[in-house]
């Protein structure tokens, strides 16, 4: 008696045709579009963890997270790369301490490594472009890395040069922009 219940409960619980057939389906199928966004968000996650590793020098210190930003374009392009570093930096706006030393919030971003920060998603952008648009080399490689530090460093410059590191003027000033923006936007063709 114990046997027939068990097989009227096989006959039962057989599972359909189509969801048997999505348990069997190749693997690489169901995969393709997954895997750059694990690879995007374990990127994210190590530039992270990179933040802690640092050399505490003046106001800006030199932390390991730059490498898995050239890292993430080279090995993930520039578009994942670009996804992993936004990822990254939305984590730390919102408070998350992925930042060096173990800090985060927006304030983070107009601060003296406010530069390097944003400057991180044009550089990886910039690395997996060239990354991507070349035969595969190790010349290659440190080229797009080498031209990804020049345009990280030419942004922090850029950044640090520009007049809105004054809290006065930050406070006057950008509304001001922001009223002026608006009011193109609104009276342009």
């Amino acid at each position: 008696m114990f046997k027939t219940q068990i097989a009227s409960f096989e006959t039962e619980m057989k599972p359909t045709e189509p969801r048997e057939a999505a348990m069997h389906r190749p693997a690489t199928e169901t995969t393709a579009a997954l895997r750059p966004m694990v690879y995007a968000s374990l990127f994210a996650a190590l530039t992270a963890v990179g933040a802690y590793i640092s050399v505490p020098i003046g106001p800006v210190p030199i932390v390991m997270q730059n490498m898995f930003v050239f890292l993430a374009g080279l090995l993930l392009g520039s578009r994942w790369g670009l996804a992993s570093l936004a990822v990254y930096l939305l984590a730390g706006a919102c408070g998350l301490p992925v930042f060096a030393g173990g800090t985060g919030g927006i304030a983070r971003f107009a601060g003296p490594t406010g530069g390097f920060l944003v400057g991180y998603l044009p550089v990886v952008f910039w690395v997996g472009w060239i990354a991507e648009r070349r035969p595969e080399s190790m010349l290659r490689d440190v080229a797009a890395m080498v031209c990804g530090f020049g345009e990280q460093a030419s942004l922090e410059t850029l950044a640090q040069l520009l007049p809105f590191r004054s809290p006065i003027l930050r406070a006057h000033l950008l509304p001001l922009l922001a009223y002026g923006a608006a009011l193109i936007r609104t009276h342009a063709p």
